[in-house]
C-alpha cells in the first residue's frame, strides 16, 4: 500500500461509523463503513488452506503475495494519494495476519459499555416496528430476551465482536491497538482525534464536529431491514438517556467494560478515555501527552465499573 494502511474495528454501536465519517473529512485518508476486504481475505485464506487440492503447492510467500494483492486490488484507485483505513469487525481476530502483512499498521478499536451496546441495538430495532429485520431468525426476533441472546451469542453480532476485542486486547499483538472509548469520542471528539493522529504518526486535521455528513450506510441498512443502523448525527455529542432494557438484562450486561478496570490492562494497551468523568473533577494528564504511565490510557479518574 503506497501510503500505508491502518484498520478500524471493535464493538458494534460503539462509534466506528461516526469515527469513520469523521476521518473521511480528511482528504489524506480513505475511510468509511465496513468494507468487504475482511470477508474476501477470509475466503482466500480458506481457498489456500489444507482442504484445497493445491495447498501443497502453496508457500507462505505465495499466501503473503496473494493476500496482499486483495488489499492492493481493492484499494488500487485510492492508495496512490491517501492512507487507507479499512473497517471490519473481524480485524480484532486477525492481528497475527495484519502483523504479517502490514507490521507498521495500527488497529483503532471502538469500545463502549456492553449494556449500552445492547440497549442501542434494541432501540434501533424498535424504531422499525412495521418491518422485519434480516438480523434475526424468526424464533430469535420474538422478544427482547431472544433478540439480546442472539446478539450476544458467540457467533452473534455483539458476541463475536466482544470475544475478538478481548482476544486482541490481551494478546501478543496488543501493541498495535488504539482503543477509543465511545464516551471519549462523543464528549471530546477534538482531543480524541488528536490522540489518534498522534499514535498513527500523522499530522492532525481540523475536523468539523458540527457538520458531519454521512449517508453511505443508508442502502445497506434498508436492505438489512434496520433503517438507521448506521445513521450518524450531524453534530457530535453524547446523549444520556434511561435504558429500555428490563432490569434482568441491564444487570447481566453491566460492568463488563474490561478496558476501564484498574489493573486490568496488563499489556499497557493505548486506551483513550474521557478526561472529565461525569461525577468528578478532571484528573491532571500524565507527562506523555494523553497517556498515563501505568496503562498508557488517555483518561480522567479511573473508577471500577459497576459490578466489577
Amino acid at each position: 500500500m503506497k501510503n500505508g494502511i491502518h484498520f478500524l474495528s471493535g464493538l458494534p454501536r460503539s462509534g466506528s461509523t461516526l469515527l469513520g465519517a469523521l476521518l473521511k473529512q480528511n482528504p489524506k485518508l480513505h475511510s468509511g463503513m465496513s468494507s468487504p476486504v475482511g470477508g474476501l481475505v477470509g475466503r482466500v485464506q480458506g481457498a489456500m488452506g489444507p482442504r484445497s487440492e493445491f495447498s501443497s503447492m502453496m508457500t507462505d510467500q505465495h499466501r503473503r503475495n496473494i493476500l496482499g494483492a486483495v488489499f492492493e486490488g481493492f484499494y488500487k484507485d485510492v492508495q496512490a494519494d491517501r492512507t487507507v483505513i479499512d473497517t471490519n469487525r473481524v480485524w480484532c481476530a486477525k492481528l497475527p495476519l495484519i502483523d504479517a502483512l502490514y507490521p507498521d499498521a495500527k488497529v483503532i478499536v471502538c469500545v463502549r459499555d456492553l449494556v449500552w451496546i445492547v440497549d442501542s441495538f434494541e432501540r434501533v430495532l424498535r424504531k422499525n416496528a412495521l418491518g422485519v429485520s434480516k438480523m434475526f431468525q424468526q424464533k430469535d426476533a420474538l422478544t427482547v430476551h431472544t433478540r439480546v441472546n442472539s446478539l450476544a451469542s458467540p457467533g452473534g453480532t455483539v458476541g463475536f465482536a466482544w470475544n475478538a476485542t478481548q482476544e486482541a486486547f490481551y494478546g501478543e499483538f496488543s501493541d498495535k491497538l488504539i482503543l477509543v472509548d465511545y464516551e471519549a469520542l462523543c464528549r471530546e471528539p477534538k482531543r480524541t482525534l488528536e490522540l489518534i493522529y498522534a499514535k498513527l504518526g500523522m499530522e492532525a486535521f481540523e475536523h468539523d464536529f458540527e457538520n458531519v455528513v454521512y449517508s453511505e450506510g443508508d442502502s445497506f441498512d434498508a436492505d438489512l431491514g434496520v433503517p438507521g443502523l448506521h445513521t450518524v448525527g450531524r453534530k457530535v455529542r453524547f446523549s444520556e438517556r434511561p435504558t429500555i432494557l428490563p432490569p434482568e438484562l441491564y444487570e447481566r450486561f453491566s460492568g463488563r467494560n474490561f478496558w476501564r478496570r484498574p489493573g486490568g490492562n496488563p499489556r499497557g494497551v493505548e486506551v483513550i478515555l474521557p478526561s472529565v468523568p461525569r461525577d468528578g473533577p478532571r484528573r491532571p494528564m500524565a507527562p506523555n501527552p494523553g497517556m498515563n504511565q501505568g496503562g498508557r490510557m488517555a483518561m480522567g479518574r479511573m473508577r471500577p465499573p459497576a459490578g466489577a
